[in-house]
């Protein structure tokens, strides 16, 4: 709510009374609560599979529905659109949605992948409409009978929530150079690569630092720096004791940690290389693109509906080193396709994932469903 889906409750509370459902989380909670401007439930929901505790959070969300009698529920996430689809079931709540922002079924095997695929499925018999969140999820869902093809739908042209392009933008001018903020890291002509996001397996770090490093050796002098902004996974997907050891003894690779403004990370980079396994609709990918960076990224759902390889960026294969590798010694070696690139990003963004895109579809869908279901909603404009 207050990163992924940041101004759009305020956005939707212009039309409908809208009431926000997470966890309580002191900083991210009263963040969202003073920006949307919205009504606010805390109920805790465990993000691992919890028997004991997900079933008290489904008595509560369940006993809550029943008390506000909502005419939509529109839940996100995989445990909570589990939690909440089946408590709006059973508590009769007339329109229930789930958008679906990413697959960890996808990358899983065994016991475990049939556990979350049936969690998958009980959520999306619950929901009225299913939205993928990009084009490739919904061939995913569908092509694996997860559900009804009828109810499945994209909204717009992909994406959870947008990009808000005039803060994602490099000649913001509540940003501080781009000279300062690299003489501000020790960084002066360097080719930059950076990532944004959780620096864990699945999001293909492992290969990033490798690629990294074998560039490195290769370089005479030292002309390449990877920045990496986000926290060390410490539950799915752990990189290990070495791989770890060898991002913090390295000068040139700074791992910084995480921040609520990214935007100096991006403004101070050169080419955005994000090599993840599967990912929903990447919002890193699409604030880096607003940025006017160009990007590497794997083909993937989500990544190659953003990026389109030879014109904003290069497209190589999940898991491929060898791909990844030679996709940043030529963004090194080649600064006229960089520039190229460059260009083409952020006109792509503004043009088709600009959040105000994202929230009137959004906005015609909640309206289409309420009239179908002739519910009257007192709206306020």
């Amino acid at each position: 709510m207050n990163i992924i889906l940041k101004g759009q409750l305020g956005f939707m509370n212009q039309f409908f009374e809208v009431i926000g459902v997470t966890g309580y989380d002191k900083k991210h909670y009263e963040d969202v609560l003073k920006r949307e401007q919205i009504q606010m439930e805390p109920i805790e929901m465990a993000r691992t599979i919890s028997p004991l505790k997900d079933l008290v959070s489904l008595w509560k969300l369940y006993r809550f529905l029943k008390k506000e009698k909502p005419a939509i529920v529109h839940t996100h996430t995989p445990k909570a659109g589990l939690l909440g689809m089946i408590a709006a079931y059973f508590a009769g709540v007339p329109i229930r949605m789930h958008t679906v922002a990413g697959m960890p079924w996808v990358e899983l095997s065994g016991l475990k992948k049939w556990i979350v695929g049936w969690t998958e499925k009980i959520t999306f018999a619950c929901a009225h409409k299913v939205y993928p969140n990009s084009y490739g999820l919904k061939k995913i869902i569908n092509d694996n009978n997860f559900c009804h093809p009828k109810k499945l739908k994209v909204i717009a042209n992909g994406a959870s929530n947008g990009v808000n392009t005039s803060f994602f933008d490099p000649n913001n001018s509540t940003l501080k150079s781009r000279k300062k903020l690299r003489q501000e890291h020790n960084i002066s002509d360097e080719i930059v690569f950076c990532f944004v996001g959780r620096i864990a397996k699945e999001k293909g770090i492992q290969e990033l630092i490798n690629s990294f490093e074998k560039l490195q050796k290769e370089l005479s002098t030292s002309k390449i720096k990877l920045v990496l902004i986000g926290t060390f996974e410490k539950h799915y997907g752990l990189l290990g004791d070495e791989l770890e050891k060898s991002i913090t003894e390295n000068p040139d690779i700074l791992a910084l940690g995480r921040f609520d403004d990214v935007r100096p990370f991006y403004l101070m980079t050169d080419v955005f290389a994000f090599p993840s396994y599967r990912e929903g609709f990447p919002n890193a990918l699409m604030e880096a693109g607003a940025m006017a960076l160009p990007s590497i990224a794997t083909d993937i759902n989500g990544c190659n509906e953003i990026i389109t390889d030879g014109h904003n960026g290069i497209m190589i294969q999940p898991k491929n080193e060898t791909e990844l590798y030679q996709a940043m010694k030529k963004m090194i070696e080649e600064k006229e396709l960089r520039i190229s690139f460059a260009a083409n990003a952020r006109k792509i963004i503004v043009d088709k994932f600009r959040r105000e895109i994202i929230w009137e579809a959004l906005l015609e869908e909640y309206k289409m469903l309420l009239d179908k279901r002739e519910i009257n909603v007192k709206q306020e404009t």
